[in-house]
């Protein structure tokens, strides 16, 4: 086996290099640069189309709450198509770049096998230590695209009540009728009630009617 330091590097010219590794990771990267810009095209269209979407509030009975539910309901598509799609294009970017890493080590004559074997111990070891940043994301992705609750709503999580002020990837943000803002991990949400999506009138309507509230007392007594 020949050393580096056995080397005449005064002999050695252009034409005696190899430049096929070379070249085949600029291709590499060409490609993936490719396959990256149409993705986040693609994914940016979707996006677009989802925030386009028609109402879901066209119904004649409602027509004298369109505006406010048109809004309403352009908002939450808007919410959930952009974090459904940052997460798809954080995706796409993390797949295509580490193929790629690999494959222009691998083209440049770089043994990838001890590599491979460190990032697979590490992402062991990170993977323990973020379970539950990942539970909370998955949770938060799920909350979003299956429309569970957004901003605005009333939602109940165990004995807290409260309006959501922000639904992220991690935190759901939620403020009480003592003004006292919650800050609740997404995964820990195993259950969630929502008064807005729902028919709630309990709290609320007897609150809002004082008339309303003496019937339902005066009926209550009267059954006792």
């Amino acid at each position: 086996m020949v050393s580096a330091s056995e080397i005449d590097l005064s002999t050695v010219t252009v034409e005696d290099f190899d430049w096929s590794g070379l070249i085949q990771a600029g291709l590499i990267i060409l490609a993936a640069s490719i396959v990256w810009f149409l993705a986040r095209f693609l994914i940016n269209r979707l996006v677009a189309r989802a925030q386009k979407g028609y109402s879901l509030f066209s119904a004649s009975k409602l027509k004298w709450a369109q505006p406010v539910m048109r809004t309403l309901d352009k908002k939450r598509r808007a919410q959930r198509a952009d974090t459904i799609g940052a997460l798809l294009r954080s995706a796409v970017n993390l797949s295509i770049w580490t193929v790629a890493i690999i494959m222009v080590l691998d083209a440049i004559g770089i043994n990838i096998a001890p590599l491979l074997a460190s990032v697979g111990i590490v992402g062991i070891a990170l993977g323990f230590g973020a379970r539950e940043l990942i539970r909370d994301a998955l949770a938060g992705f799920f909350i979003t695209i299956e429309d569970q609750y957004g901003i605005g709503d009333v939602i109940e999580v165990g004995d807290t009540v409260g309006t959501v002020q922000s639904v992220g990837i991690r935190i759901t943000r939620i403020i009480d009728d003592r003004g006292v803002i919650w800050y609740i991990r997404n995964g820990e949400l195993a259950k969630v009630g929502n008064r807005s999506q729902g028919r709630y009138t309990g709290d609320a309507e007897a609150a809002g009617d004082p008339a309303k509230s003496d019937a339902l007392n005066d009926g209550m007594g009267s059954n006792d």
